[in-house]
């Protein structure tokens, strides 16, 4: 069900900490291109995949992921 998908905040969040993808893409290990699908929500990460980029970001990993009430 496509409503009931986790949309992250990991765009804001990067935003916040004056962050851009390319720096969160090699802080992770990523590719800059899988970095900005997520951000534009067009894909998730996995849990595992927001544990590192809480770790990397310095934030709780609650933080990355918009509330779902």
């Amino acid at each position: 069900n496509p409503l009931m998908e986790n949309f992250n905040r990991i765009k804001v969040v990067l935003a916040e900490k004056e962050r851009t993808n390319k720096w969160l893409a090699e802080k992770i290990g990523r590719a800059e291109n899988t970095v900005s699908r997520w951000c534009l929500n067009k894909s998730q990460p996995s849990m595992a995949q927001l544990n590192e980029i809480a770790k990397a970001l310095d934030v709780d990993i609650r933080e990355l992921i918009k509330p779902t009430k």
